[in-house]
């Protein structure tokens, strides 16, 4: 039974109480909207630790954060402190790109500790994991990775399953600047280059859709073809994809899996609001999963900003979920900093697109903070922050008169108004 499948009999579970009880939203819509598919509770019965997220229509943008090991940064505590870091911030997902090594131990370690969903790409793994070229790996050998990961407790799985032979006929035939950019993606159009033969989960979807109906594993419908630069957005190879993700969508739903859609990378900023509406229409209003998008490809380095700012255009134009983009992007393998840079910049653009999409309480907050502010309140303006730690630390880091900050001192326009009103002597002496 995944949560579909209570939902569509209109029962409610307790993640689904969880859920609405965080949202503040009556459960009896929740439990509509999941049975429509309209929301995914990404709940996998083997993650123990779970404390279950809701992503989709008219809840809270949420936000995930990537990490794991790769061959050349092999180091398992560096990404655990990761891992910590992100629970810290109020990441809602892990997703744990893992890549070689122990990749297994690693995955299961964070399920066993984390209580935010956990999600996984297994085509990354399937190179490490099986030791084999990639030429060389079996469909059956596909699917023993695929298990694996829903053993071991993951939420979500990133599934590659619209890179079809229609579709790489397609991108052969409108050539891109950028080609491929997706990792998953790109190994599965080279393996059908390889073998001449389909893509395996688009092929035995029917499989897939069975293994991960048993483990309740929602799947996110990997967009291999997202535009890997502004050049390449909205080009017939994404759209072809995306038509094909939408009949996935169905499918998945008529067999009570759950479904995210994934969206597109970097796009102009006139583009992602139709791209968004186009995503919902062709994916009958499945939750959709954007990373960035980045909205201008010249800012290495500062990709964190780039993509909050293309991140929030897209969730106040429907988007549910938002995957962080760090500084490190395009450069290298994040730092625990740039971990922290993304997960704020993501979280602020998540919360931007919250009070224009009227989710219950985001207007409220802001609200609370514009309050402490009209006081000068300090302490509460850093409880209200959404990182307490920097706001704090910029405010100690200069001297000032305990009552306003060292930018307008005693010509404070809060300050003076706030005297004014009250009927006291204003004086800058």
């Amino acid at each position: 039974m995944t949560q579909m499948d209570y939902a569509r009999r209109g029962q409610a579970t307790p993640q689904m109480e969880a859920v609405a009880r965080k949202e503040g939203i009556p459960l009896k819509v929740l439990i509509d909207k999941v049975a429509r598919g309209a929301v995914a509770i990404p709940a996998n019965i083997n993650h123990k630790s779970l404390d279950p997220e809701g992503v989709g229509e008219g809840l809270r943008t949420k936000i995930n954060v990537n990490l794991g090991i790769s061959r050349d940064c092999l180091n398992y505590d560096n990404e655990l402190e990761k891992v910590d870091l992100a629970l810290k911030l109020g990441a809602e997902a892990i997703m744990d790109l893992s890549s070689y090594g122990n990749t297994r131990e690693f995955r299961r370690k964070v399920a066993e500790i984390s209580p935010a969903m956990l999600g996984t790409v297994p085509m990354y793994d399937a190179i490490g994991f099986l030791e084999k070229d990639l030429e060389n790996i079996t469909v059956d050998e596909f699917f023993k990775v695929v298990e694996a990961h829903a053993e071991d407790g993951v939420d979500f799985m990133t599934i590659h399953a619209g890179m079809n032979r229609k579709t790489a006929e397609r991108f052969k035939k409108n050539p891109r600047l950028m080609n491929i950019v997706s990792r998953g993606g790109s190994l599965l159009f080279a393996w059908m280059e390889l073998t001449g033969n389909e893509n395996p989960f688009y092929e035995h979807y029917d499989r897939l859709l069975d293994l991960l109906h048993k483990y309740d594993v929602t799947i996110s419908l990997g967009d291999a073809c997202r535009p890997g630069c502004i050049n390449d957005a909205t080009d017939a190879v994404q759209i072809e994809e995306l038509i094909t993700l939408g009949e996935l969508t169905r499918a998945a739903w008529d067999k009570n899996v759950q479904v995210i859609v994934e969206g597109p990378g970097h796009m102009a900023l006139d583009e992602i609001a139709a791209n968004m509406k186009l995503q919902k229409k062709l994916c009958h209003g499945a939750p959709f999963y954007v990373l960035g998008p980045l909205v201008t490809d010249i800012a290495p380095g500062y990709d964190h900003i780039t993509s909050a700012i293309g991140g929030a255009i897209a969730a106040s134009a429907g988007a549910d979920f938002l995957c962080y983009v760090t500084p490190a992007e395009h450069l290298r393998l994040p730092a625990l900093e740039d971990v922290k840079e993304g997960i704020i910049a993501s979280r602020i653009a998540a919360h931007a697109a919250d009070v224009v999409k009227g989710v219950p309480g985001a207007r409220e907050w802001d609200r609370r903070m514009s309050d402490a502010r009209q006081k000068l309140d300090w302490e509460t303006q850093f409880k209200e922050a959404i990182d307490p730690e920097k706001a704090r630390a910029y405010r100690t880091s200069s001297a000032h008169d305990g009552q306003t900050c060292t930018m307008c001192g005693k010509i404070c326009a809060v300050q003076t108004i706030n005297k004014a009103l009250a009927g006291e002597r204003v004086s800058f002496k």
